[in-house]
C-alpha cells in the first residue's frame, strides 16, 4: 500500500445515487461492495467503460489460461507496489491453480528457480512491459508456444492491471476488511 488513507474516499451506501446503485447491480444488492468499486463509481461513465474492459480481461474471451493470467496480474501488481491489487489477486490466483509457493515466488520474478519456461517467459514479458512498455524480441520469441491472440491478451492484461494499479495507488484505495496486506508491499505514508 502506498497510502494509509484514501485520497478519493469510497462511497458509502448512503452516498450512492441510483446511477451508482444500478452500475454496481448485484454487488450492491449483496452488500459486499469492494472499495475499488465504491471508489471508481464516483465517476459512473468511466466506471461503466472500465468494467466492460476489465470484464473482458477476466473472462474466457481472454485467451490466456486463468492461471497464466493471474501469474502476470500478480507480477504487474507487485511491480507497481499495489498492495490492494496483490491482496485481491492472491485469492483469485489460488482459485485458478497457483500455489502458495508460486505466489511467493512471483515476487522474485522470472529468474527464480522452479518456473517452467513458459511461466518464466510470461513473468519476463510482464517485467519488460512494466519497466519499458515493450516486450523485447528475445522474450517475444520465448513466448512462441502462445498463439498470436494469447500474446496480444498478455500485453492487454498487463496494460489493464497497470492502469488498475495506478488508480489503486494514486486514489489510496484501502484494503477491504477481508484482505491482508502483504508485508513486502507495506510502503504506506
Amino acid at each position: 500500500m502506498r497510502l494509509s488513507k484514501p485520497r478519493v474516499a469510497p462511497l458509502s451506501d448512503e452516498e450512492m445515487g441510483e446511477e451508482q446503485k444500478a452500475l454496481l447491480g448485484e454487488r450492491f444488492k449483496g452488500g459486499n461492495v469492494f472499495n475499488i468499486f465504491r471508489t471508481l463509481s464516483r465517476a459512473p461513465k468511466a466506471y461503466k467503460r472500465f468494467m466492460l474492459w476489465g470484464g473482458y480481461i477476466l473472462s474466457d474471451h481472454n485467451s490466456l489460461a486463468p492461471r497464466e493470467r493471474e501469474l502476470v496480474i500478480l507480477r504487474a501488481g507487485f511491480n507497481w507496489k499495489s498492495g490492494y491489487e496483490w491482496a485481491q489477486h492472491v485469492r483469485i490466483g489460488k482459485d485458478c491453480g497457483l500455489t502458495d509457493e508460486e505466489i511467493e515466488r512471483i515476487k522474485a520474478g522470472p529468474d527464480a528457480s522452479g518456473w517452467s519456461e513458459l511461466d518464466a517467459a510470461l513473468l519476463q514479458a510482464t517485467d519488460e512491459l512494466t519497466a519499458d512498455a515493450f516486450i523485447t524480441d528475445a522474450t517475444w520469441a520465448r513466448l512462441s508456444t502462445l498463439s498470436e491472440k494469447q500474446r496480444m491478451d498478455l500485453v492487454m492484461t498487463v496494460g489493464q492491471y497497470t492502469q488498475v494499479s495506478m488508480m489503486l495507488n494514486s486514489f489510496g484505495i484501502q484494503l477491504d476488511d477481508d484482505l491482508t496486506l502483504d508485508p513486502d508491499l507495506d510502503g504506506r505514508s
